[in-house]
């Protein structure tokens, strides 16, 4: 039976942060050579997504992060992860509203590079859909302007961790090319 758990776990040390350093969205279908270490689940880390292009956002500061929610129903027998992405983008111009839009319109796969060097792909499967969002001129002088978006992948599986992945390069153990795009 698959569903047994075979491992334990330890209390781990404190040595991690919380944050997202950069966003990569990936459209949607691009994902063509997806394989995984040598157990063969989605659950273990990603070696190769294919050749695609990723389009690379900053984020700084609060209001950015991954989470993931478990929804299981033992009368249903279903499982499956709600992935939810926020992201915070300073100052509004107009090639990043275009650019929203286009994400509103696309279900674009999303690559959440964290602050610990760890790389985890949302939307692997279905992909994830910009569910909301504000575009912001803010009020007072030190309010947000620019962009609040938040996207929404459910999968079957947990997102997975890309092999490889270091602060600053998240798809260093791809095996084949990643084009990152950064800028307009």
């Amino acid at each position: 039976m698959s569903c047994i758990i075979n491992a334990g776990r330890l209390e781990p040390c404190k040595d991690s942060v919380g944050g997202i350093n950069a966003l990569y969205f990936i459209n949607f279908g691009d994902v063509t050579g997806l394989t995984y270490d040598t157990t063969g689940t989605v659950a273990d880390e990603i070696t190769n997504l294919g050749v695609l292009t990723a389009y690379k956002y900053d984020v700084k500061g609060t209001g950015n992060n991954l989470e993931e929610t478990i929804t299981s129903s033992r009368d249903n027998g279903t499982t499956f992860f709600s992935q939810v992405v926020n992201a915070q983008l300073k100052k509004m111009d107009a090639a990043t509203t275009e650019q929203v839009k286009l994400l509103s319109w696309g279900r674009p796969h999303i690559v959440v590079e964290d602050l610990n060097g760890n790389a985890r792909i949302a939307g692997l499967v279905e992909g994830c859909d910009l569910t909301g969002g504000t575009i912001t001129t803010g009020t007072a002088r030190g309010d947000l302007n620019g962009y609040t978006l938040s996207f929404l992948g459910e999968e079957r599986l947990p997102a997975g961790f890309l092999q490889g992945a270091v602060l600053g390069d998240p798809f260093a153990g791809m095996t084949d090319t990643v084009t990152v795009v950064t800028g307009s």
